[in-house]
């Protein structure tokens, strides 16, 4: 009889042992009955151990299918940094499979690029780094450079991942990689059929598939010969999850490349603070065609003023295209009464509900919840509503008010909910088919839009004024990327509405921004990442004062801990969420092992820990 540890995939619980008569190989993917249960669970050997004084039940199933050394090595990482459990981790992860058989076929690459000197010298250098940052300014051909490397790796054999924020997965992106890899590129993100994926999987093992373009998830697929990691874009917080396992997936590629020497190239134009203050990089300012752009500030109340009208009537006439970007969906954010000034909060979350006039309700952009909208307050009984900040679907219906003539849509969650939708409104507007884009951070993902000579920033101060040691970054870089979709080829404006002209007016410039970032380093400085660790620990329960007594207890106790600091505690600023009271405790240290043993120590069911919180 054998014995063998089992982490049981997407359970809490530590692993279990069970008994088999067979030998089993370590990683191997089995299912197994659990106490209460009638279906199988799935599961993963994961030690082998000595034969226990307790009674063991057997394994019920053993699969075809298996998780390598690197997948089980990089799972027990992510379960120790990430404060999870092993089978949390691995169930992150598409297991290889045994029937698969590997074909014998070697192929050859020429993308038939030609990189100018600068670009030279940056492929070189990142190729001599090993782990480097391509620091590149919009327009300058980084992606010509990634091409370049992951050719390089293909003609040795070996595979390659490109991964992209996932709005980024563009048929731009896709249609320049096919060019040169053809059927050797599969694009994977969250959108594609099951049908797709399987085919897919089959390809990446048989080894005809050996790019894979995608989103974070991309990360986690059956590699067997990985050469290179890019990321792309790499100061997007889309790749850091929001569930659990809260990994960061720039950071496991980070990990990955330094624990199984593969290359790893992250690059943007907005480079994060943690990435340049921890990561060789080179600098790429030249780029492929002479833009210049002007910069215009509005510190007007209405969301679209006379002078961003009339800017907005003279690009179109001289048949060019327009962008406006708003950080909020639907019409309006808020809707406060005029009598009580009460919002019109959502039953089962604490925060206001978001107009969405065609389809006639109220909406909590938390837990979906909907209503009509009221025709008095809810609070008083007596008072209108009134709309305060505004949202991407109200500047839709008031641009058409007034452009009457012209095509406008909108390019955000409510509207882009698929992949085909997606690709059908970047195409009509490449084609020159839309006027106006109105959108939230979505038009910001590197998306190349030929003929846009405006770009429209409302909103931007909302970013700037957020509660996070983050904010100042955040806002600043999604504004030069939204800035940057503007006079790709030629002359560009930029309207600014804002009442912080003196700030970004100063780093607004792309040569400013590597300023911006020693300024940033020199403001976090013995107080935030990247010279700190933080975490942030959520407590929930429909019992308010449950949680509470847990909040309370967990205060003391990390309090008594010398070598972590708790910055703050109380109330989330999302105080009720899907009908559940939420507390939270923010940590920091400079002594990461402290920080890591004090969130394992937390084992409150009501807990939620978030490693490297970005918030």
């Amino acid at each position: 009889m054998f014995y063998y540890e089992v982490a049981l995939l997407k359970s809490p619980l530590n692993p279990l042992t069970y008994q088999s008569e067979k030998e089993i190989q370590v990683g191997t993917k089995v299912a197994v009955k659990l106490r209460n249960r009638k279906a199988l669970s799935d599961a993963v050997v994961v030690k082998v151990v000595e034969k226990p004084e307790f009674k063991c039940v057997s394994i019920d199933e053993v699969s075809c299918e298996y998780y390598d050394t690197q997948m089980l090595e990089t799972a027990k990482f992510v379960s120790q940094y990430y404060v999870c459990s092993l089978g949390e981790a691995l169930s992150v992860y598409i297991p290889f499979n045994k029937d698969i058989k590997i074909l014998d076929e070697k192929q050859t690459f020429d993308c038939q690029i030609f990189l100018s000197r600068e670009q030279t010298k940056a492929y070189d250098f990142l190729n001599e780094k090993k782990q480097a940052l391509l620091f590149a300014n919009t327009g300058s051909g980084k992606t010509e450079i990634y091409i370049k490397i992951i050719e390089k790796h293909l003609n040795e054999n070996k595979q390659a991942i490109l991964l992209m924020p996932e709005i980024s997965l563009t048929p731009q992106m896709q249609k320049r990689l096919e060019k040169v890899f053809d059927k050797s590129v599969a694009i994977w993100h969250s959108k594609i059929t099951k049908k797709k994926k399987t085919e897919i999987l089959q390809g990446l093992q048989e080894g005809s598939i050996k790019l894979i373009a995608g989103a974070r998830s991309a990360l986690f697929l059956p590699y067997s010969n990985l050469g290179v990691i890019v990321v792309d874009e790499e100061h997007d917080e889309s790749y850091k999850s929001d569930s659990k396992p809260r990994f960061h997936t720039k950071d496991l590629s980070i990990y990955m490349a330094k624990k199984f020497d593969i290359q790893l190239v992250l690059g943007s134009a907005t480079v994060s603070t943690s990435s340049f203050h921890k990561v060789p990089f080179i600098r790429l300012t030249q780029t492929y065609h002479d833009t210049s752009k002007k910069y215009k500030f509005d510190d007007s109340d209405a969301s679209l003023s006379i002078p961003i009208l009339n800017q907005i009537s003279k690009t179109l006439e001289s048949k060019n295209q327009v962008i406006i970007f708003l950080p909020t969906r639907a019409n309006f954010k808020y809707q406060i009464c005029t009598s009580c000034g009460k919002s019109v909060e959502c039953p089962y979350c604490s925060v206001s509900m978001s107009l969405h006039k065609n389809d006639l309700a109220l909406k909590c952009h938390y837990c979906g919840y909907a209503e009509k909208i009221p025709e008095f307050c809810p609070s008083c009984k007596t008072g209108v509503i009134h709309n305060l900040r505004v949202g991407t679907a109200q500047i839709e219906e008031e641009l058409n008010e007034i452009f009457k003539d012209k095509v406008i849509k909108r390019f955000d969650r409510d509207k882009v909910k698929t992949n085909t939708q997606l690709k059908t409104i970047l195409n009509e507007f490449n084609k020159g088919d839309i006027d106006i884009l109105v959108g939230t951070q979505m038009l910001s993902k590197g998306h190349d839009y030929h003929n846009v000579k405006l770009a429209v920033v409302l909103g931007i101060d909302s970013l700037l004024n957020m509660n996070s040691y983050k904010a100042r970054e955040r806002a600043l870089s999604l504004l030069i990327q939204i800035s940057g979709r503007s006079g790709r080829k030629g002359e560009g404006e930029v309207i600014i509405q804002t009442k912080n002209e003196d700030f970004f007016d100063f780093y607004l410039n792309e040569s400013n921004y590597e300023e911006f970032l020693e300024t940033e380093l020199k403001f976090r400085e013995g107080l935030y990442p990247p010279y700190l660790k933080m975490a942030k620990v959520i407590f929930a329960h429909t019992n308010g004062l449950k949680v509470k007594d847990e909040l309370d207890f967990y205060v003391k106790k990390l309090k008594e801990n010398k070598d972590i600091e708790v910055v703050g505690f109380g109330q989330s600023p999302i105080f009720k969420m899907a009908n559940k009271f939420r507390y939270e405790i923010i940590l920091r240290s400079s002594n990461v092992k402290a920080l890591l043993t004090s969130l394992h120590s937390i084992t409150s069911p009501m807990a939620s820990i978030d490693m490297d919180t970005i918030y």
